[in-house]
């Protein structure tokens, strides 16, 4: 997105950005910084800050461009008052592995953070601010995305308490007397400091949905888009497409074959029962391992999923692929794809099938991109 902006402004231009690690590129007049994700660290932290201080005193003739996409959150870990950059990473390993939404985990993250939740658009005040938004939440609430750094906040601290509670995550407790005091708002849609502002968002999952589309119509497949914000457990929506999957391929789906199912969206992975944690995998993996068991080696059905980004979770895949003989062919090398799937390590197994999909970083985030394609009888 810099380069982009450096490639077309006409003027002078400075600037600073925060991308994950390995994700930079070079730019002639922003500086462009590196810090960790999904979980922040100390280079997320000074890049706030540095954020936050680039904007002080400037003037109502001052335009902002404020350039957001998917992680930001986790980039942009300046603590609010009172918490540490430990209590903010206590809490995000938590909402990470407890099952809750993208927009639940924002709600909470905006409200422990000294810039998200529009108070770096307080601080940049009276300068107007444009931002430029490329959407990874489902239904593409700007608001949403990186936790809304220069928008107004409609949600509270006391929701964002009462979902901490609802996971049952045991928080700090600077973190639970900032929630439960005034300190922990921010500021809200009627807040005059944002009448000058404008957001628009630039990039959609549903843009990148109806492109494959239209790839699928021109190779005679039918494509049926079953949603750019669909969001759940990932093996239990792997399960219900699965189902999809085997209507249309017996000829009583929505649609015939040959037909590709395609969606979008966010789901989750929830830690349960015995699993430590320690498998490997994020949720695309998880989706396609639940997936794989739930067709059962089904004829003709083969499927993919992804991360826009090019990371699925924490790992170096951006997700992986399934085929009608992919249970029969981890049954010949000895893995059992049930207790993988109990104990989250779908990364193992797609490695270990060569399925993964490694695509590098793509520099951009319109979420999770899946398509079951199902042949023609």
């Amino acid at each position: 997105m810099a380069c982009a902006v450096e490639a077309h402004w006409r003027g002078p231009l400075s600037g600073l950005v925060v991308t994950r690690y390995g994700h930079g590129l070079s730019c002639r007049h922003i500086e462009v910084l590196q810090a960790a994700h999904p979980v922040p660290d100390e280079a997320g932290r000074v890049a706030a800050a540095r954020m936050l201080a680039s904007v002080q005193g400037l003037t109502a003739d001052d335009l902002v461009l404020a350039l957001l996409s998917g992680g930001g959150s986790a980039l942009m870990a300046l603590p609010a008052p009172g918490i540490t950059l430990s209590d903010k990473q206590t809490v995000n390993r938590a909402l990470l592995n407890c099952g809750a939404t993208i927009a639940e985990m924002n709600c909470v993250r905006k409200h422990l953070s000294a810039i998200k939740g529009g108070r770096l658009a307080l601080a940049a005040w009276p300068a107007r601010i444009v931002t430029l938004a490329i959407s990874d939440v489902p239904g593409d609430d700007p608001t949403v995305i990186a936790s809304g750094p220069t928008l107004p906040d409609p949600s509270t601290a006391a929701q964002a308490l009462a979902l901490l509670q609802r996971y049952r995550i045991d928080v700090p407790p600077a973190v639970r007397r900032l929630l439960s005091s005034a300190a922990g708002e921010m500021p809200k849609p009627d807040d005059p400091h944002f009448a000058r502002n404008e957001v628009h968002i630039i990039a959609t999952a549903k843009q990148a949905l109806t492109a494959a589309a239209e790839v699928a119509r021109q190779a005679g497949i039918t494509p049926l888009i079953l949603g750019d914000a669909i969001e759940g457990e990932a093996r239990d929506v792997a399960r219900n497409m699965a189902d999809l999957a085997r209507r249309c391929a017996d000829g009583t789906g929505p649609v015939a074959s040959p037909c590709v199912l395609l969606s979008g969206g966010e789901t989750t992975v929830t830690l349960r029962g015995n699993a430590s944690g320690s498998g490997r995998g994020g949720r695309n993996t998880e989706f396609l391992l639940a997936l794989a068991l739930a067709l059962k080696g089904h004829a003709g059905i083969h499927a993919i999923a992804c991360d826009t980004d090019g990371i699925d979770g924490t790992e170096d895949n951006a997700g992986a692929l399934i085929a009608p003989d992919t249970l029969a062919r981890a049954q010949a090398v000895n893995l059992d794809l049930a207790a993988r799937l109990a104990d989250h390590d779908a990364y193992s197994v797609f490695k270990a099938l060569d399925d993964l999909v490694v695509t590098g970083p793509s520099r951009t985030n319109v979420n999770d991109f899946r398509a079951i394609l199902i042949p023609g009888k």
